[in-house]
């Protein structure tokens, strides 16, 4: 298994107040959601008018296909227009567990 995490950090133009701000991360993150079905969350300047970090999360089984879905969801915020990426980061995690390593056989005794 292979989980994907993006940050990315985006500058809100012409924010004059949290809730303009929060306006704007909402419409971000539900296009994303619906876009690539991918976890979404503000992670950071939650109290800042005009910054706000958000994260991604996704899985699968290939790590290529992750980063792949994480880069075009990136690229689909930058393309929206709504805020400005000032800057995003892609890390990749496989986890070692093998299927059979995963869900072991059990042997129940009564």
């Amino acid at each position: 298994m292979v989980v994907g995490a993006a940050v990315v950090e985006l500058r809100i133009r012409g924010a004059q107040s949290l809730k303009q701000k929060r306006g704007v991360v909402r419409s971000v993150i539900q296009r994303v959601r619906n876009q690539f079905n991918l976890s979404v969350v503000e992670v950071g300047g939650q109290d800042t008018w005009q910054r706000a970090i958000l994260g991604f999360a996704a899985a699968g089984e290939e790590s290529e296909r992750v980063r792949s879905v994480l880069r075009d969801a990136i690229d689909f915020v930058e393309r929206t227009h709504l805020a400005e990426l000032r800057d995003s980061d892609i890390e990749i995690l496989r986890l070692p567990l093998s299927e059979r390593e995963a869900f072991p056989s059990w042997e129940f005794q009564e």
